[in-house]
């Protein structure tokens, strides 16, 4: 993985950010299914889910909180520490974004934080790309280097 500092620092800070928001909206999704006292502008109306498999927010929660926010951070200590397949987490942890955004999508009205997570998921998966250098040129056709590169290919 050729190093791109600039790069690999605004993708470690988006993860960061959908780290701790996710997990932290997650959990105001918890507390605010099971405490209605608790009510806050993260708190959708109940009415939302009707139709869909859920009671209450407690399980989509859950999943934010775990996979998102979860699966964000994982992806953070990856690429924070050069992991072999931090790429790979992080690419993961942008698709999982997108599909928490459209299933969202599906289940409660269009809303600008959903718009934002997933301009955000989509800014990630262009800077795994990025990282992994696909706008890069390609060696020459004879080339000592593209020969190398299709040998380590197999």
């Amino acid at each position: 993985m050729r190093e791109h500092r600039g790069i690999r620092l605004t993708l470690l800070m988006l993860q960061a950010f959908v780290a701790l928001t996710s997990f932290a909206g997650g959990v105001a999704l918890v507390i605010g299914s099971l405490d209605a006292s608790f009510s806050t502008v993260l708190n959708p109306p109940a009415e939302y889910l009707a139709g869909s498999p859920f009671d209450s927010y407690v399980v989509p929660g859950l999943v934010l909180a775990a996979v998102i926010g979860g699966g964000h951070a994982f992806a953070f200590v990856q690429l924070e520490r050069r992991m072999p397949r931090a790429l790979f987490v992080a690419a993961a942890a942008g698709f999982a974004t997108i599909i928490w955004i459209f299933v969202q999508m599906i289940v409660i009205p269009f809303s600008a934080l959903q718009a934002v997570y997933f301009a955000i998921g989509l800014a990630e998966l262009g800077l795994v790309l990025l990282m992994l250098d696909v706008l890069g040129r390609p060696a020459p056709r004879h080339s000592p280097a593209r020969a190398k590169s299709r040998l380590n290919a197999w």
